[in-house]
């Protein structure tokens, strides 16, 4: 059933990491939101999000290990 003309196929796989990287950052639109809960796969988003967040974590370790090698080569 299709609210208010709303398109009711289900996001992308880009959509969904786009999606993904709007709420990790906090800037979700009210309808990308909507549309995620109501058309989207919670397991989908979670593993992207469980991805993402891995690779966050390893940028920033290696982003703080490249700067400390080259503190020290100061």
């Amino acid at each position: 059933m299709s609210q208010n003309g709303n398109n009711t196929s289900r996001p992308s796989f880009w959509a969904m990491i786009l999606s993904v990287l709007a709420a990790m950052f906090g800037v979700q639109k009210g309808k990308n939101r909507e549309r995620d809960f109501t058309q989207g796969n919670p397991w989908i988003f979670i593993i992207i999000g469980i991805i993402m967040t891995t690779a966050f974590v390893f940028l920033l370790i290696a982003v703080v290990k490249t700067v400390l090698l080259n503190a020290n080569k100061i």
